[in-house]
């Protein structure tokens, strides 16, 4: 290979997935973030189930809301600790790109690993590219996302 080959573009959504991201340590920060997208539901957001087919067209603002208040419920419920610690943005002011992990399929989503799991649901500005998951979907959280989406 050339060392002057012209470089391959890049997916936006995927660089943006490979990008620099916050955790949300605490659940008053989550509050805050729900609102910042809530108060921007109109904002062409996507809303992707990891390891689904990628969404063709952005949420409506009752979608994202009825999404948010779903996966609030289900984190609060399944992830029993007292800090969040399993959602990031890129931003906390002005979000574009959140990834949600699933509080039953952590692996190792703290600190370093070559192949860390990937997210569970991923909400973004982008449209999103395939994202194969680590595992399938477990069939309760199929049924979540159908009846969400179906």
């Amino acid at each position: 290979m050339s060392r002057n080959a012209p470089a391959v573009p890049q997916d936006p959504f995927l660089a943006a997935f490979r990008g620099s991201f916050y955790g949300v340590l605490r659940w008053p920060q989550l509050d805050e973030l729900w609102q910042r997208l809530r108060d921007d539901a109109e904002g062409d957001w996507y809303i992707y189930a990891v390891g689904e087919t990628p969404p063709g067209t952005t949420a409506s603002a009752d979608q994202l809301n009825r999404f948010i208040d779903e996966v609030d419920g289900l984190l609060r419920r399944e992830h029993e600790e007292d800090y969040c610690g399993i959602v990031y943005t890129d931003s906390f002011d002005q979000p574009t790109y959140v990834k949600i992990f699933d509080p039953n399929n952590l692996g190792v989503s703290c600190g370093f690993s070559d192949n860390p799991p990937k997210p569970g649901w991923i909400l973004s500005k982008l449209k999103p590219a395939d994202l194969e998951a680590d595992m399938p979907l477990p069939g309760n959280r199929r049924r979540w996302w159908q009846r969400l989406f179906g």
